[in-house]
């Protein structure tokens, strides 16, 4: 009796103070995550240069980290400064009148009236579908240059957060299997299962985070390489805008360029419009639909249907965090429902 009471109360304590810890990294799971996110990527490069230099694991995982500094974290410093500067001036543009957005709503009236009749057909007034757009476009402008100022003003508070990524990610690399081990011992779910949990992990993960990134930074670039040609306004802007949206699936980048095509339509640029709605739905959408499900979906085995909801719910909830987080639980998910219909159902899926 003494012994059960005993257990159970540690429990109770192991729950306690697991928690209280929980709570103070609070502040530091963004990059607690994105450090084991560094990790689970570029382990399989520093494996590689252990097998070719020897088992000098400081070092490696030192040069590890170098070439994750200069592939990853320096280009998006530089995109995430060019992006600030570029989301002020179209505010700026905005707010002194250069870019009317009603103006530019009138100019779409005109070239498309049938939208205005199936409105009305619907008992839908055009006028205030029109003030909704522009009072969401100058939010969107406001919440731009909002956020644009406080990534500037917290451009220390986004250092600090990036060293300690990098510094916790260094020890990953150096001690990952070592607390791989630990934690497997720690679990009380059998090694058989905890293995195979922590293998979906590093699985989805990889594949999300480099499958995600390079479909976003394929048709970010391939977005506002065209927008520069066409001579479109903030190529930049517009361009790490559609790579932020290329992160949801089937959507994605669209939702930029084909707006802007039909309004080149509207203002009767036709060579213009033509070119960017023929290059987005063939060369845009070629990426999304050949390389997403090459490194996404193959790798995560997961059906198209769970990506897509997944990673819309990760980013809801999570953030930007969220294009990693929503498709590694939807894969947890489907994993521990295997290993119970397996070991505790006798069936298998």
């Amino acid at each position: 009796m003494r012994e059960k009471l005993e257990f159970r109360s540690f429990i109770i304590l192991l729950i306690a103070v697991t928690f209280a810890f929980g709570i103070i990294l609070e502040p530091f799971w963004s990059a607690i995550f994105w450090a084991c996110a560094v990790a689970v990527i570029f382990s399989p490069l520093q494996l590689r240069l252990r097998a070719k230099f020897g088992h000098y694991p400081n070092t490696h995982a030192f040069i590890t980290l170098l070439i994750c500094m200069t592939i990853v974290v320096l280009p998006l410093v530089f995109l995430a400064t060019a992006f600030v500067q570029e989301g002020l001036k179209f505010y700026q543009q905005l707010d002194s009148g250069e870019i009317d957005p009603r103006a530019i709503l009138q100019q779409l009236r005109d070239a498309y009236p049938f939208v205005d009749q199936a409105l009305e057909e619907l008992g839908i007034n055009p006028n205030d579908i029109r003030e909704q757009v522009v009072s969401a476009i100058q939010a969107v402008s406001k919440y731009l240059a909002k956020e644009s100022l406080v990534i500037g003003q917290n451009t220390f508070s986004f250092l600090i957060s990036t060293a300690l990524m990098m510094y916790l990610a260094f020890f990953l690399l150096r001690d990952g299997r070592k607390l791989r081990r630990l934690l497997i011992k720690a679990l009380p779910l059998g090694d058989e299962r905890e293995h195979q949990l922590f293998q979906k992990f590093v699985e989805v993960t990889r594949a999300t985070v480099k499958g995600n990134l390079v479909v976003a930074i394929v048709q970010g670039a391939l977005g506002g390489i065209i927008f520069w040609i066409l001579d479109i306004p903030g190529p930049l802007l517009w361009g790490v805008i559609m790579a932020f949206l290329s992160l949801i699936p089937a959507v994605g980048a669209a939702l930029i360029w084909l707006p802007v095509s039909l309004y080149l339509y509207a203002t009767g640029a036709w060579i213009s419009a033509t070119i960017l709605l023929a290059y987005g739905a063939i060369i845009i959408g070629l990426a999304d639909n050949v390389l997403r499900p090459i490194l996404v979906g193959r790798d995560t085995k997961l059906p198209d249907y769970i990506v897509l909801f997944s990673t819309i719910g990760g980013i809801t909830l999570f953030g930007i965090n969220g294009f990693v987080i929503g498709p590694l639980i939807a894969a947890l998910f489907m994993a521990t429902w295997q290993i119970f219909m397996q070991d505790y159902n006798n069936n298998a899926l």
